[in-house]
């Protein structure tokens, strides 16, 4: 079992993260990650209104389940989706989502040249995300 890709998708529906996690993962364009970002953000905005139950701020996607993938989504109180794709029967994709907005926080945000909303370029960050990948079993 595997993790395969890392997206994080801003209030908006940018796409301001992007990264493959696994040799698994498919081969996709920056062009078409761009359009999962902001369907998933269409979505997920989509399955928010449909809901019965209305109120909390997590409302929306937050597991699909298939025979070939899984798709686990973390979203923040400020609107900002942590989604992680994997293999099915991969485990702990809450907690690792948990544990790389953590990272996110303390690597990205706490950098003096990090805008809000706008692409991740952060070493840090990057580093954070390896060491979470390599805790739960991937790198």
């Amino acid at each position: 079992m595997a993790f395969l890709d890392l997206f994080i998708v801003n209030k908006s529906g940018g796409l301001i993260h992007h990264r493959s996690l696994s040799e698994k993962a498919p081969q996709i364009g920056t062009n078409e990650w761009l359009r999962i970002g902001s369907t998933f953000h269409s979505l997920h905005a989509i399955a928010a209104e449909a809901s019965p139950v209305r109120g909390k701020i997590d409302d929306g996607i937050e597991l699909i389940e298939s025979e070939g993938l899984v798709l686990c989504c973390f979203q923040t109180r400020t609107g900002i989706k942590f989604v992680l794709t994997a293999e099915p029967g991969t485990g702990y994709l809450q907690k690792v989502l948990k544990e790389i907005y953590v990272a996110y926080t303390d690597c990205a945000l706490k950098d003096p040249f990090y805008e809000l909303e706008m692409p991740i370029r952060c070493e840090l960050f990057t580093q954070a995300v390896n060491d979470v990948m390599s805790r739960f079993g991937n790198r």
